[in-house]
C-alpha cells in the first residue's frame, strides 16, 4: 500500500479527534478524542518509519504511547476527584474552579 493511504487515514483520524475535543462537552469523550489524535500521529510516525525503513519512528511511537497512558491515568484520577467534590463532571461548570 502506498504511503499516501496511511497519511490520509491519519489525517482523517486526527480531524475526528479535533472535532471531538472542540464539539463535545463530556470530559470522557474529550479524553477519547485526544487518544484518537495521539493514535493518528502514531500511525503517521509508523508509516514514515516503514517508508524510510528506519526504526526511529517506531521508537518514538513507543514513547508517545507511554505518555498517553500516563495522561489517561492522571486525567481519569482528576475526573474522579472532581466528581467526588462537585458531583458533576460537566466541562462548563469546571471553569468555575478558580477560587
Amino acid at each position: 500500500m502506498p504511503l499516501s493511504y496511511y497519511l490520509i487515514l491519519s489525517a482523517i483520524m486526527f480531524l475526528i479527534g479535533i472535532l471531538g475535543v472542540l464539539l463535545r462537552r463530556n470530559p470522557l469523550i474529550m479524553f477519547m478524542s485526544l487518544e484518537l489524535m495521539f493514535n493518528a500521529a502514531n500511525l503517521a510516525f509508523v508509516a514514515f518509519a516503514a517508508y524510510h525503513q528506519a526504526l526511529s519512528g517506531q521508537l518514538f511511537v513507543f514513547f508517545v504511547m507511554t505518555v498517553a497512558a500516563a495522561e489517561v491515568a492522571v486525567g481519569l484520577a482528576l475526573m474522579v476527584a472532581i466528581f467526588r467534590t462537585r458531583h458533576t463532571i460537566d466541562v462548563d461548570e469546571l471553569s468555575m474552579l478558580q477560587g
